[in-house]
């Protein structure tokens, strides 16, 4: 509601949006119903793969997929395409751990970093691309991870700061992580303040 000229004693004048915000809170939620509706609306023209991979696999606008061969993941691609270019959804910045896959996907619809690469070459490497918040290595179709130590002190504080640091959602790295969380429970046995500097024998395993 608007009130014309800044008048509060005016009748205010309603305005509608012609389009949903981008980064309003409703807009997930609007995003996944819009999908799901062309999905359901298209889903005798098209395999179920493909309608259940538009209900399963996307997480608000981004789609993780994992199919058992070369010829399923072109085949997919191009029914998901087609599928959600009824509901006006455009896909783009592919990506895959297959050259011949990626071939077969217009430059423009590329993930920018495999623009610029020759599939035809064997020494051309496929980059390591983000995923949902985690790194997945094209090359070799595996996750991985990037940890920056930041200088944290040798406190409970900082303890703390640098286990919750890692995003890990799906416990890949929790052997690792689980040392931090067991020593992070050894020391609020031990009373110890936040900001207190870590006993000797504690110390010593952090920094290990």
């Amino acid at each position: 509601m608007w009130w014309p000229d800044g008048n509060l004693l005016s009748e205010p004048k309603i305005y509608r949006m012609n389009v949903h915000l981008f980064g309003g809170t409703w807009s997930p939620s609007c995003c996944n119903f819009a999908l799901r509706h062309v999905a359901l609306d298209n889903q005798r023209e098209f395999s179920s793969d493909t309608v259940n991979t538009v209900l399963r696999n996307f997480y608000v606008d981004d789609c993780l997929k994992s199919v058992e061969n070369e010829e399923q993941a072109g085949c997919l691609v191009k029914e998901l395409t087609e599928l959600l270019s009824r509901g006006g959804f455009r896909l783009a910045k592919w990506v895959s751990s297959s050259k011949a896959v990626l071939a077969s996907i217009p430059e423009s619809e590329r993930s920018a970093g495999l623009r610029k690469i020759d599939l035809s070459l064997d020494k051309e490497c496929l980059p390591t691309e983000g995923a949902l918040g985690l790194l997945w290595d094209a090359e070799d179709d595996s996750f991985a991870f990037r940890v920056s130590q930041k200088q944290a002190p040798w406190t409970k504080r900082g303890l703390l700061s640098t286990v919750c640091s890692v995003y890990d959602p799906l416990g890949f790295l929790n052997p690792f992580i689980l040392k931090g969380k067991k020593l992070m429970q050894d020391v609020t046995r031990k009373k110890l303040g936040w900001d207190e500097a870590l006993p000797d024998a504690e110390s010593v395993e952090w920094r290990n």
